[in-house]
């Protein structure tokens, strides 16, 4: 979710940390260790799905659910917070390239007056600033904004897109590069006004069902998970699983499986997905750290590894409960969920996971 302020800091403390132990790792399998040590560090499960060219491999750790015992399969859905966003950016950048929209059209000029507040200019705010998170718009700044979920026990209290944006708009706007899940509503509400149809629709007529990703949804107002799934928890160990995936929507209310997950990424960074012209955008990354770059709906990452630094792609998605990794290096990419996200924490501005999860990215891509 990252939804108060991206996790550019933690991000780079789990890269350096992470770097010594992998060099140093000796079994066949880095992955299957890693993802089990993650999860005697404190996550109640790990699931990783690893695929080179045409060999998928998969490791799963702990327990599903706490209270049962239930294993942790590689077909469970989680909830994959904002990695969302990158099948909403696949939506726009189609829409793109089929003359419907630009990367320069203004909010002010698709969705007039849905920006107002001090400070902000919606006649300057671009597509393309939306996607790379450029536009100076920020999440809620209000520490009340979760209180219906994190104080009042409402798991399905439902937030309208449109009021999460107002809400976020009582602020004046932050400069340079900052991480919004508002940039991604607004994205939201621009697919539906220039489609004339709801965003679940796009996603699944243009990814989801092309792509076979029959385990891959868009819930809006349903606080629950069906079907096998993993449940979440936070540091103390509450079930987070219930919870209302509409404040989020289009910046990271999805459900998926790491098969499904890693099938989308596959066909998105292979070209499947996106005209030549798009595709070349979706690279065009705005940098927010030494390790971090924003592209259109994908981000960069610089991981440190031993033999030097190697550049990924992909996101990741944080939320109640559910902290995933999907990212790319050529032939290689590799999903992993890990169960356990205090968003309280993360308000608090306190370390959110029990252990810093960059290791399941550095076991991936710094050991061949």
């Amino acid at each position: 979710m990252k939804y108060r302020k991206p996790l550019s800091g933690l991000l780079i403390t789990g890269l350096l940390a992470a770097t010594t132990p992998v060099a140093a790792a000796t079994e066949p399998d880095p992955v299957d260790r890693t993802v089990a040590d993650l999860v005697r560090d404190g996550f109640p499960a790990g699931v990783t799905a690893l695929r080179d060219d045409d060999r998928m491999r998969h490791y799963a750790h702990g327990v599903a659910d706490t209270a049962t015992g239930e294993p942790a399969e590689t077909g469970d859905r989680f909830r994959i917070a904002s990695n969302t966003k990158a099948f909403v950016a696949v939506v726009v950048l189609q829409l793109v390239g089929e003359g419907r929209l630009s990367l320069d059209d203004t909010v002010e000029q698709r969705l007039p007056g849905l920006i107002r507040g001090p400070g902000y200019d919606a006649s300057a705010i671009t597509v393309r600033q939306l996607l790379n998170h450029t536009s100076g718009l920020h999440d809620p700044l209000d520490p009340h904004f979760f209180d219906p979920y994190l104080v009042d026990g409402d798991r399905g209290y439902v937030y309208p897109p449109r009021e999460v944006i107002r809400r976020s708009l009582l602020d004046p706007p932050e400069r340079g590069v900052h991480y919004s899940n508002t940039n991604y509503l607004v994205l939201g509400l621009l697919i539906e006004r220039v489609t004339g149809e709801h965003l679940g629709h796009q996603l699944r007529a243009r990814i989801l069902d092309p792509l076979g990703m029959r385990d891959t949804s868009f819930p809006v107002l349903d606080p629950y998970l069906h079907g096998p799934h993993l449940h979440g928890y936070d540091l103390a160990g509450e079930d987070m699983t219930v919870f209302s995936p509409s404040y989020d929507w289009a910046a990271g209310a999805m459900v998926s499986t790491v098969d499904d997950l890693q099938r989308f990424h596959r066909a998105l960074f292979g070209g499947e997905l996106l005209a030549p012209e798009q595709q070349r955008a979706m690279f065009e990354a705005v940098p927010s750290s030494e390790f971090e770059a924003y592209g259109l709906g994908v981000e960069r990452l610089t991981l440190p590894c031993p033999d030097g630094p190697r550049e990924v792609w992909g996101d990741t998605g944080a939320g109640p409960g559910y902290y995933s990794l999907a990212f790319t290096r050529g032939t290689r990419t590799v999903v992993t969920v890990l169960t356990s996200y205090d968003l309280a924490a993360e308000l608090r501005g306190d370390q959110p996971f029990p252990a810093s999860p960059l290791p399941a990215l550095t076991a991936a891509f710094c050991t061949t």
